[in-house]
């Protein structure tokens, strides 16, 4: 079969886990329904804000918009040494990249999702950045909905060479005006040796907006890879499970998680590290809260060499009557000296705990909120002063508004 056929079966092919979606009930366009900021709407430029995308870029080194199927003009501060551009562009300049980097991280045909934004024109963001570069300032990317009924296909390649740091902001939002769409994500990043990347997510979709991210790293000797994803709002479906694979001796991983379902919301939440090599180590932390809604927290560590290290901890609370958390912990050792470690734990607030702090002076709801926000304070590392401050007053909203 060619490789054309070979993605077409794929179409039919549902993903490994979680619900399926038909994909036909989309408009699968690749109109420009937004030609540039200024076409944005109020609520919109809002709720980029909201996801840590600064509009006017002043604290951030490169910025990158893509509104549907369609990318607005990518900028770069002047003088900054790294490379901004549509994956569709750079898949042209670059044909050596393409041979080595597209697609080798992420199978096109993995599934239905994957088949779909690899038959379709290139979209997304292409970033590198070259041998010994070190970014001051963070870059952002946002991927952004604007569209009833929009099939949104991104495939990002990042590329951070040996020696080289870089911090990405990603702001994944819809427009409120949007009721039903769908976002396909396949990004693939590369770190080299020595090479150190930060990637906070942060995700406020719509009510009814279904999300299928597909994502890889590849690390390479002493290679540092810090992930952050963060969702605390309404989505109808996202289901994603990162893949990270640590090649070279040294090389390090640190996944953070924090999720809040309410009711209506379905988040099939994962992320698996592979420990190839030895000297390697891996930490994965994920904090769920459930106020009515959905979580399936899924954690998986392999060890396949000698003297890995590796530590996985996933804890949920349970704030409503309603809805589930279910926390599905794996370790895999393919080695006699591979340590490895969980804890899984889902439970209530004690009421003592409440009681405790009622007796110091909080009422109820001030007991039970300040106990949510200690259990979301997860140590986000590579934030820059503004998006931490963002986060936490957010985490505060809810906490007091939203959690009780």
């Amino acid at each position: 079969m060619s490789e054309k056929e070979i993605l077409q079966a794929a179409l039919h092919k549902q993903g490994a886990y979680g619900n399926d979606i038909d994909l036909s009930q989309y408009d699968n366009n690749d109109v420009a329904h937004v030609r540039s900021e200024a076409d944005i709407s109020k609520a919109g430029k809002a709720q980029m804000e909201h996801v840590g995308i600064e509009l006017d870029g002043e604290n951030r080194s490169a910025s990158f918009i893509q509104v549907d199927n369609a990318v607005l003009e990518p900028k770069v501060k002047a003088q900054t040494p790294l490379e901004l551009m549509n994956t569709g562009v750079a898949a042209q300049k670059y044909p050596e990249l393409v041979e080595k980097f597209w697609w080798k991280a992420v199978a096109p045909d993995m599934d239905k999702y994957t088949a779909t934004t690899a038959l379709e024109k290139e979209n997304g963001y292409f970033i590198r950045v070259k041998a010994g570069e070190k970014i001051n300032y963070p870059l952002q990317a946002c991927v952004f909905l604007s569209h009833e009924d929009q099939l949104q296909r991104v495939h990002n390649v990042v590329i951070v060479e040996d020696g080289a740091e870089l911090n990405i902001i990603s702001g994944c939002a819809s427009d409120p005006a949007v009721d039903k769409a769908i976002h396909l994500g396949i990004s693939e990043m590369y770190i080299g040796k020595n090479a150190k990347l930060t990637f906070t997510m942060i995700h406020s979709w719509g009510e009814n907006i279904s999300v299928r991210p597909r994502s890889a790293t590849i690390i390479e000797e002493g290679g540092q890879f810090i992930s952050n994803y963060v969702c605390m709002e309404k989505a109808k479906d996202v289901q994603m499970n990162p893949v990270t694979r640590l090649v070279g001796e040294g090389a390090v991983a640190r996944m953070n998680s924090i999720l809040v379902a309410p009711k209506g919301s379905h988040l099939d939440i994962g992320g698996k590290v592979i420990l190839e090599v030895p000297g390697t180590r891996a930490e994965i932390v994920a904090r769920t809260i459930c106020t009515g809604g959905e979580i399936i927290n899924r954690g998986t560590l392999i060890g396949k060499a000698e003297g890995v290290r590796a530590h996985l901890e996933c804890n949920g609370l349970m704030l409503a009557d309603e809805g589930y958390i279910s926390a599905i912990p794996q370790l895999d050792a393919y080695t006699g000296n591979a340590e490895m470690s969980h804890e899984a734990a889902v439970g209530r607030i004690a009421p003592e705990e409440i009681e405790y702090l009622m007796a110091r002076g909080l009422d109820e709801d001030e007991a039970t909120a300040t106990i949510v926000r200690g259990f979301l304070n997860v140590n986000i590392e590579g934030l820059p002063e503004s998006l931490a401050k963002k986060i936490s007053e957010t985490l505060d909203t809810f906490t007091y508004n939203k959690g009780m």
